[in-house]
């Protein structure tokens, strides 16, 4: 048996497959770091199932240079936008995620974008670290209000909801859309109303994404979208980079279509498009969505667990299905 962690992932990951496997079966990789191409096709060699994260691409090159033995891959993270699933159910390998855990961290993260792009609050501190501030001022640093405001989610899943949620603290108006409207009570509870996407653009004052990768959602957000929402609106992007096209936002905030942008993932990740590093009113995290300690342990047991189960001839408890 051999088990391939392709990066460094906390001690509850590899403590359950130590207990499962013994240490002489786990091949780690201790570096926090992504692979090249070429070490990532070696190092998952002959492997019986792969704990992979999200900067792994395993396509069918990946597949066939792991070898005929390899039964599962558990991602470590909700998003498998980085494996391709008809090459696994071509080859009867099983694909897992870890869905549910990282939802309220997530939405904590996106909160934070919404403040803290809404408030200036990246520029403020850049100021006062460089030495620049020179004291109050009344027309210092002038933000927009987020009490009160409409926002606009797409994409209403887990993590959609878990901001909505957080929304009405901030007694907002909160619209969505999503293909699956949610059920009434749901609706009612969190006092949210799907409309059309156009509909959301032209009324949401902060506009938050929270939809999954697939090829209908890539670039889903490009100037054309940019010009139909206010110019005193902002973007979030939490999900996943290539749903907005970042050369596009770019000239939005460049040119004022819209007022202000919160990011924590990017088209190009780890590169982010050199006109955004620019922008003053783009708030800009580099992927932490789900970075708290509690969270990523969680994440790393639970993938652990998907692969200790598949490997017993189980059905893993995250099994991804195709189309669910």
């Amino acid at each position: 048996m051999k088990i391939a962690v392709t990066r460094r992932i906390p001690e509850a990951g590899v403590e359950v497959l130590i207990n499962a496997y013994g240490r002489e079966h786990i091949r780690l990789c201790e570096e926090d770091s992504a692979m090249t191409r070429d070490a990532l096709l070696d190092f998952i060699a002959g492997a019986d199932a792969i704990l992979s994260t999200v900067t792994d691409t395993l396509d069918a090159e990946a597949m066939d240079a792991a070898g005929p033995d390899l039964k599962v891959i558990a991602n470590m993270a909700v998003g498998y936008d980085n494996i391709s699933l008809e090459a696994a159910a071509a080859r009867g390998i099983q694909v897992t995620n870890t869905p549910g855990v990282l939802t309220e961290a997530t939405a904590d993260l996106a909160w934070t974008l919404i403040l803290g792009a809404a408030r200036r609050a990246g520029e403020a501190e850049r100021c006062l670290r460089a030495g620049h501030w020179d004291g109050w001022g009344p027309l210092q640093f002038l933000g927009r209000s987020v009490y009160g405001q409409t926002l606009g989610i797409f994409g209403m899943g887990r993590i959609g909801r878990a901001v909505a949620r957080r929304a009405r603290g901030f007694d907002m108006t909160i619209l969505y859309h999503d293909a699956k409207p949610l059920d009434e009570e749901t609706e009612q509870h969190l006092a949210a109303r799907r409309v059309e996407k156009e509909v959301l653009l032209r009324n949401a004052d902060i506009l938050s994404i929270h939809c999954p990768l697939t090829p209908e959602t890539r670039h889903a957000f490009t100037i054309n979208e940019f010009r139909q929402m206010k110019r005193t609106a902002m973007l979030v992007n939490t999900s996943r980079g290539p749903v907005v096209k970042e050369e596009d936002l770019c000239v939005a905030l460049h040119e004022g279509l819209i007022d202000a942008a919160g990011l924590d993932v990017y088209e190009y990740e780890p590169c982010v498009y050199p006109g955004l590093l620019l922008e003053e009113r783009a708030f800009l995290l580099p992927h932490l969505g789900s970075a708290t300690v509690e969270t990523r342990g969680t994440m790393a047991h639970i993938a652990a667990e998907n692969i200790v189960a598949a490997l017993a001839g189980r059905v893993p408890p995250n099994k991804v299905v195709p189309g669910e």
